[in-house]
């Protein structure tokens, strides 16, 4: 299995396009430091991919990554890109779509819950439905999105998206409803991969499932869960946008500790996340504790 990182960073990239809190102003000052927004490539071969998660930067992605160009050879519209995977609704997961409009055959797959978001929005249907096979995902049911792949998804504590909440009403977190969810990758060889960029807590259901794994890209988004707060750029902490922190009572980096997983990286950090500075104390934490931080561009084969 091929795996590759088009985007490691929360939703508006790293670093956001308005901030300019500490972490931030490290990347306005150094373009090594930047990241898009979070997204997975996914192929048994090298040749055929899937994306998981489509997000706002999806064409800048398939530029910088020469996997996904079209090829030479063929129709005059071709792509090496033939399934899309989405784990919820959220804006940085789905805006992406609308990049893919130029009628080009797909099957997208998701729960119901997210399919029926898009489809309440008719701006989605610049992906052809004639063309753009839309796919609903049962937790606990596997799909093959290309042959040489199976994909497994499951239920994981997590939230509506930000722009489908009530004014004034705040919304329930953790829940296990299956509109967020997490995906458990495998091929034929036997490389078992999990994404789950959005998790809002962890539950021994989830230490389980994912123990023994060869590789976990797990929820970054925060290190602590107030630091939007400490970096006066918001008043939401991190368990109120459905993302479980780093650190402190039932933190990520204690909670997998005891889990045999062979590799552990963390995606979908937060333009406010310290661990984005790599001469960080937090950076040294995480990766003492066994963990890598994810950059875009990062690949390797299971």
């Amino acid at each position: 299995m091929f795996v590759k990182v088009l985007g490691s960073a929360a939703g508006g990239g790293f670093p956001q396009w308005n901030c300019n809190a500490r972490v931030s102003r490290l990347a306005w000052d150094d373009p090594a430091l930047r990241r898009t927004q979070s997204s997975l490539a996914v192929s048994p071969d090298g040749e055929r991919f899937v994306i998981v998660n489509t997000s706002p930067d999806l064409r800048t992605q398939i530029l910088d990554n020469r996997e996904l160009w079209p090829r030479r050879r063929g129709s005059a519209r071709n792509s090496p890109i033939e399934a899309l995977f989405l784990t919820n609704a959220d804006v940085d997961a789905i805006a992406g779509l609308l990049t893919l409009r130029e009628r080009q055959r797909l099957r997208l797959y998701a729960s119901e819950a997210v399919l029926a978001t898009i489809g309440d929005d008719r701006i989605f249907d610049v992906l052809a439905l004639d063309l753009v096979e839309r796919i609903a995902v049962v937790p606990g049911e596997k799909v093959t999105p290309l042959d040489g792949l199976t994909f497994e998804p499951f239920a994981v504590p997590g939230k509506i998206p930000l722009y489908r909440e009530q004014p004034d009403e705040v919304p329930e977190t953790g829940v296990m409803s299956g509109e967020t969810i997490g995906l458990r990758i495998s091929d034929r060889e036997g490389g078992t991969l999990f994404y789950i960029p959005g998790c809002a807590s962890i539950n021994k259901d989830l230490l389980d499932r994912v123990d023994g794994a060869a590789c976990l890209f797990f929820d970054g988004t925060v290190y602590n869960d107030g630091e939007l707060r400490d970096a006066d750029v918001g008043e939401k902490t991190g368990r109120r946008m459905g993302h479980v922190p780093i650190m402190g009572p039932g933190g990520s980096l204690n909670a997998f500790a005891p889990a045999k997983i062979q590799r552990k990286i963390y995606i979908h950090i937060n333009t406010t996340n310290p661990i984005l500075d790599p001469n960080s104390a937090a950076a040294m934490t995480v990766r003492e504790a066994g963990w890598e931080i994810a950059a875009d561009g990062m690949s390797f084969t299971l």
